[in-house]
């Protein structure tokens, strides 16, 4: 009796005009806010260290610029220019290949050049160590032909290993990103190319180029963002970035200041990267009308044949073969000579861990989205804008920057009150871990569910507000029964990335809780290559769900837009 009265009293107070005016004046923006606090956390903090430094801090950064920093940032530079220069050389060709040529086998090169997304990037610089080192298969194998002697290779654990791996792991960005800028407009254009006179190295650096210039500029800026977010392959390489050297900062020299002030520096050339990708996708913006497409439809790429569609075949499948065949045969042949001393028992444990993880944050990450989204399209006032761009942030802040932008208030309140257990709560706790989590891979979950949004037209809500549904019971009985694929596919990516995830879950992992990421990296790290083929192979398996979907996706897209 009293519950029924207690929910008589909570419905008839919903219904009341002052709650009703309090609910769309201040509970939902201050409820948005919080939420973007939380995940904004991490850079606020860093900022505020910034903002707060004293002579101490400017005499730790004096001391770093006169020794590790200069290494620290060339290491970084070099790296950067060397990856760019190598994703928007093989990107871009191989973009121009598959949409402006036509080849036997064509449709299959198109989904195939995607399967690199599926390797972790450690993963790839363990396999390509593994079988290129002093003691690997390939150098063996050419001192006993040979009879060459001491080293014949050169030392993949190095600056340019590190740039190998990265190029072929995270091309793919250019790639989709100038395909796609590509494949609405560009055989209609390059026909009416043809059609004046131009020849085809004309046609390809006038008309192609330009048109996929601002695609391969925004698909660089990503593929940079990853690599400055790396740990794991600079780390098992031994190349001293700013990513590395936060690290050291924080868990071998024990010095917070050091730590932050390379955060610091490593997230501002993350934030101008994500400027150059904003105004660059800004400018991936087409008109296309039906007689666009009607154009698309009745130009035809440029057919190959005999030696000419065989080097088209070597341009694509070279790639994938780098990023994707060879890692995977590299990685198979320690799993199967040591299939007897494999970690069994181990991996279980590994892999539970790991999906336990995966599954919570995917569902934490994903109904904050929800929310962020549904508020965004029913009131777009300026603070659920700043919200959505504040969270937008988070996948963009790399996993060691965000390790102490959420362990730095953590210190702060430690030192002010000594004997409350702040530490306990966020250091070696699932609670610290889905932080992270939750700060970085909201953005993804956002991403999706707005693409969902787009496709729900607004007249479904303007039809349900007629018939008495609002608030939550329209988004239960009208949005998500529309967005649920788009629900769906924002918990896989998120999935996906939180079992590959290292640098976060390194750090702030529960003791006893290894995922298959971290005893990957451990495995290798100590020279086990055989025993970590088992976790890393399996991170592998799991990262082909995502890019199997994104490819059938595309053809979806290319069979309707024909």
């Amino acid at each position: 009796m009293v519950a029924r009265s207690a929910l008589s009293w909570w419905r008839a107070a919903r219904q009341a005009p002052a709650y009703a005016a309090v609910g769309r004046s201040w509970f939902v923006p201050a409820a948005l806010a919080l939420l973007a606090a939380v995940l904004a956390l991490p850079v606020l903090a860093l900022l505020v260290a910034a903002l707060s430094w004293n002579d101490a801090s400017w005499s730790v950064l004096r001391s770093m610029a006169a020794t590790t920093l200069p290494g620290y940032a060339g290491a970084t530079l070099a790296l950067c220019v060397m990856v760019g220069l190598g994703v928007a050389l093989v990107g871009s060709v191989t973009a121009l290949t598959v949409t402006v040529f036509d080849f036997p086998g064509r449709r299959s090169a198109q989904w195939l050049l995607l399967l690199p997304l599926a390797m972790p990037a450690y993963v790839t610089a363990y396999a390509y160590t593994d079988f290129l080192q002093f003691s690997g298969p390939a150098q063996t194998w050419l001192r006993e032909t040979f009879g060459l002697q001491g080293r014949v290779l050169p030392e993949v654990r190095s600056l340019w290993g590190a740039a190998w791996v990265f190029t072929f792991t995270l091309y793919p960005y250019v790639y989709l990103l100038a395909r796609t800028a590509l494949a609405d407009r560009a055989a209609a254009l390059l026909e009416a190319a043809r059609l004046l006179g131009a020849p085809l190295r004309r046609r390809l650096l006038t008309v192609a180029l330009p048109l996929a210039r601002p695609a391969i500029v925004a698909g660089v800026a990503l593929a940079l963002m990853e690599t400055l977010a790396d740990f794991g392959v600079v780390s098992y390489f031994g190349v001293q970035t700013l990513t590395a050297g936060v690290f050291k900062a924080w868990l071998v020299m024990d010095d917070q200041v050091a730590a932050a002030q390379l955060a610091w520096l490593l997230l501002m050339m993350v934030a101008l990267l994500l400027a150059l990708e904003r105004v660059s996708r800004r400018r991936l913006r087409y008109s296309s009308n039906r007689v666009d497409r009607a154009a698309a439809a009745e130009a035809r790429p440029v057919r190959l044949r005999g030696a000419a569609a065989l080097a088209a075949w070597l341009v694509c499948g070279l790639p994938v073969g780098l990023g994707f065949g060879l890692p995977v045969l590299f990685m198979l042949r320690p799993l199967i000579e040591g299939w007897d001393v494999l970690p069994w028992q181990s991996f279980g444990g590994w892999a539970r861990n790991s999906l336990t993880l995966a599954a919570m944050a995917a569902a934490l990450t994903t109904l904050g989205a929800l929310a962020l989204a549904y508020a965004q399209r029913q009131r777009p006032t300026p603070v659920v804008r700043l919200a959505v761009r504040t969270v937008g942030l988070g996948y963009a802040v790399p996993g060691a920057v965000l390790v102490v932008g959420l362990l730095l208030p953590v210190g702060w309140l430690q030192a002010a009150a000594p004997q409350a257990p702040w530490a306990s709560w966020v250091t070696a706790t699932v609670l610290g871990v889905l932080w992270a989590y939750w700060v970085r891979y909201t953005a993804v979950a956002l991403q999706s569910l707005e693409s969902g949004y787009s496709r729900v037209p607004s007249s479904l809500d303007d039809a349900a507000r007629l018939l008495g549904r609002r608030g939550w019971r329209l988004w239960a009985s009208v949005h998500l029964p529309l967005l649920h694929r788009s629900v769906w596919a924002a918990a896989l990516l998120v999935f996906v990335d939180v079992m590959k995830e290292l640098p976060a879950t390194l750090v702030l992992r529960p003791f006893g809780w290894d995922t298959l990421a971290v005893v990957a990296h451990q495995m290798a790290r100590d020279e086990r290559l055989g025993e970590a083929a088992l976790p890393a192979l399996t991170l592998v398996l799991a990262g082909l769900v995502p890019v199997l979907l994104l490819s059938r996706a595309l053809r979806r897209g290319e069979t309707t837009a024909c």
